[in-house]
């Protein structure tokens, strides 16, 4: 039999980690006997065999956008017969949901420590985060929802933690990566292009920084880092932020104008993994970003914060180095011990080797397998 399978995103960005998620879930299910349907706002993509049902009524501002979206979407669900709904949003008419974006709580707890007392105050009467922690809990109340997939224990402990969601009914699936298209093979071509364009010398240790919206994913903290290092290290910053001004503020500010990169969003990122030694990404809050995976699978080590699940596979000096997110000297640390050749190709290949059990063909394979027990007793995989 072939199995309905609909899946909900709100608008898909072709630099986002849920979006790529996404793709490679659709690349690796699309062999399956599935008719797969993508219920968003905005479809960029072009992945085969998929078919997109727009859901983008009129709004008035963020809780509008929200609130709108997942009522359109809901309704749309109502109407078919899906055997399965899966979604990448907090909205109660799922049977799973994947908590890619992780719990807002958490979210908001780690963003205080970076703001004053009137700002976290604010935070916490925001409408808007009101409205999101108000839906996460109907979520989780939901007797709909079936399963959680998470892309980390981190992830999952705070589910557990916060909304007492049975522990059996959710299933940590790590992203998978195609690590034959990351690989320091595919690298290779790019490294001395990419560097001459940006104005990095050979001879340079470079990081690069991965992802969009810079305050979560750790950029300030990866910049004070840079600043407590060598002349010769070097940051990469892919991605993009309406507030990029003010850490190309902080960067001069530091004296780094001719260290620090800003590349902006790139739609093909393995030439900027080829350009770099490392990986940078000390997030504030990160529930287990892509690029950590792809970075790994280009054999480069990896310096990021315990407040990502990322760092679940990253081993203190055999892969890279975990530390907390506001730890700048800590970061800095990790860049020194880096400028040893020797050790950070130790740790690139350790690296490479940790992560190239989870390919895409796996985390298919795992979903298939949930979608198989959620499914009726008679439903069946096979055709």
């Amino acid at each position: 039999m072939t199995i309905k399978l609909a899946i909900i995103r709100q608008k898909y960005r072709p630099d986002g980690g849920a979006e790529r998620f996404i793709s490679r879930a659709l690349d690796a299910l699309g062999a399956q006997n599935l008719e797969l349907t993508v219920l968003t706002r905005k479809w960029e993509g072009q992945a085969s065999n998929v078919r997109v049902i727009t859901c983008n009524p009129p709004k008035w501002g963020r809780i509008s956008r929200e609130k709108r979206f997942a009522q359109a979407v809901c309704a749309q669900v109502a109407e078919h017969d899906f055997d399965l709904v899966q979604s990448h949003e907090r909205m109660p008419c799922c049977d799973i949901y994947r908590a890619g974006d992780g719990v807002h709580r958490s979210w908001l707890e780690q963003r205080k420590r970076i703001l004053p007392k009137v700002k976290q105050r604010w935070l916490e009467l925001s409408p808007y985060h009101r409205y999101v922690l108000e839906s996460e809990k109907r979520l989780f109340a939901s007797s709909r929802l079936r399963a959680v997939i998470c892309n980390s224990h981190m992830v999952k402990e705070e589910i557990i933690r916060y909304f007492n969601f049975p522990e059996a009914n959710i299933h940590v699936i790590y992203n998978g990566v195609n690590a034959e298209q990351f690989s320091p093979q595919a690298c290779a071509p790019h490294r001395a292009k990419i560097r001459q364009q940006l104005g990095i010398p050979t001879e340079a240790t470079a990081l690069v920084f991965v992802g969009s919206g810079f305050e979560r994913k750790g950029l300030a903290t990866a910049i004070t880092a840079l600043a407590q290092t060598s002349p010769q290290t070097h940051l990469i910053v892919v991605g993009g932020d309406k507030h990029e001004r003010a850490y190309r503020s902080q960067a001069h500010k530091l004296g780094l104008n001719e260290r620090v990169h800003f590349a902006g969003v790139k739609r093909e990122v393995i030439p900027y993994y080829a350009a770099a030694d490392a990986l940078i990404l000390p997030a504030l809050y990160d529930p287990f970003p892509n690029v950590i995976f792809e970075a790994m699978a280009c054999a480069l080590p990896v310096i990021t914060s315990r407040q990502c699940g990322g760092a679940e596979l990253v081993k203190r000096s055999e892969s890279g180095y975990v530390v907390d997110a506001l730890d700048s000297a800590g970061c800095a640390n990790a860049i020194t011990n880096l400028l040893d050749q020797p050790h950070r190709l130790n740790l690139g290949a350790a690296a490479r080797k940790a992560i190239e059990p989870y390919s895409p063909e796996r985390m298919g394979q795992q979903l298939t397998d949930l979608y198989k027990r959620l499914l009726p007793v008679n439903g069946s995989m096979e055709s």
